[in-house]
């Protein structure tokens, strides 16, 4: 019974001094005041709109035909560099040719009719001066005249017509470029009764390409001709490709009544790593300012009561009317009223008040987790990541 006391008095003890102890530091990592502060740094500050687009070549030429029949000689295929007045394809000459030489036919029956009425009408106008002829069958030969003349003329457009038809159907290239698409095979029939059905897809140079963007129309006041432009594409994740608004299409688009408005962004494409269609993430920056920067917390940042008497200072009094920030000094903190300038929503601009490498106060921990060496991450402003090559 007295050795069953004896343990439970030692635990009651050792309890008690774990308690004491716990107390202790709660009690001293609650005083403790940890300041979350940044450098001052000079950086810059941009407005953008965001937007998605697709890259698309800046000369492109759907390449058709004017007449109908089978495809009978390709002689390029998808990638093929081709020049001006290169030879692409050649539809079936069977029907064309007939054709040719039935206007042919026409063509000497109408020069046939003419050289007849010719003669009719000079035997029917001696006779008529005569007075041999009626004037009736004089008014007849002159109609005859002119009918086989419109008939001669008949025959040889028909004649022209056909032998342009028979031209169209070998298809030419009409710029210099690269193929992006061969719609055809070999055999395949094409009709051109309503329509011109698309053989070729050509663009002229894949080293200038753009982006056709779609910007809301909440952002689309914003958006001027010249801004600069920074796009990425899923193919090259640590690529930064650079370029311009180049065009502000005013005809609107509506689709699940969002209306926007597309924007042809230039990029040039030197090492021809951007193919047409890929979709892009568009970044247009609408303002930019360069110079000192803070987080815009820094702003919003007030000590309370136990900050200053943990430091043992006076408490200082911020004027609401002007905007300030609190200093980490060797001293202590001190209030230093700053005039601002361009702000993105989580950094901001200081045009005075502030030098380089001063360490503004963000907020206040209790605690002996240090956090003032946490950096202050921009939620809003899309900026390029660490590593990325811009292009």
């Amino acid at each position: 019974m007295k050795k069953r006391n004896i343990i439970l008095l030692a635990s009651a003890i050792f309890i008690s001094i774990v308690v004491v102890l716990l107390c202790f530091v709660k009690c001293k990592g609650k005083g403790e005041i940890i300041f979350n502060t940044v450098p001052v740094q000079e950086n810059s500050v941009e407005i953008t709109v965001t937007a998605t687009g697709y890259v698309q070549p800046v000369d492109k030429v759907e390449v058709g035909t004017q007449v109908s029949g089978v495809i009978e000689k390709i002689f390029v295929d998808f990638n093929s560099q081709v020049k001006k007045g290169q030879l692409l394809a050649e539809i079936d000459k069977s029907t064309l040719i007939e054709r040719v030489t039935q206007a042919q036919a026409s063509l000497a029956s109408a020069e046939s009719d003419l050289k007849y009425a010719q003669q009719n009408f000079n035997r029917t106008e001696q006779l008529y001066k005569a007075k041999a002829a009626t004037e009736v069958s004089y008014e007849e030969a002159v109609n005859r005249l002119a009918q086989a003349e419109t008939s001669l003329s008949n025959a040889k457009a028909n004649l022209h017509q056909a032998r342009v038809n028979l031209g169209y159907a070998e298809i030419y290239s009409p710029i210099d470029g690269i193929i992006l698409d061969r719609a055809v095979e070999r055999g395949q029939t094409v009709a051109a009764s309503f329509n011109t059905p698309t053989l070729f897809t050509i663009a002229n140079d894949l080293t200038k390409m753009q982006v056709e963007a779609d910007v809301d129309e909440a952002d689309i006041g914003r958006v001027h001709l010249g801004q600069p432009v920074y796009f990425t594409v899923d193919a090259y994740s640590d690529d930064i490709f650079e370029g311009s608004v180049k065009q502000i299409r005013l005809q609107p688009t509506v689709t699940n009544n969002v209306v926007t408005y597309t924007v042809i962004i230039e990029a040039p494409n030197p090492d021809e790593k951007l193919y047409p269609g890929m979709t892009a993430s568009i970044t247009i920056v609408t303002q930019s300012e360069t110079g000192l920067t803070i987080p815009a917390a820094a702003l919003h940042f007030t000590p309370d009561k136990e900050v200053f008497a943990s430091l043992k200072m006076k408490p200082q009094q911020q004027d609401v009317s002007e905007k300030s920030v609190w200093l980490k000094t060797p001293e202590g903190i001190a209030l230093q009223e700053v005039k601002t300038g361009l702000s993105d929503g989580a950094y901001v601009i200081v045009n005075e008040g502030l030098k380089e490498g001063s360490n503004v106060i963000l907020s206040v921990s209790r605690g002996e987790q240090n956090i003032s060496e946490m950096p202050a991450a921009n939620p809003l402003m899309p900026r390029p990541p660490a590593g990325r090559n811009r292009r």
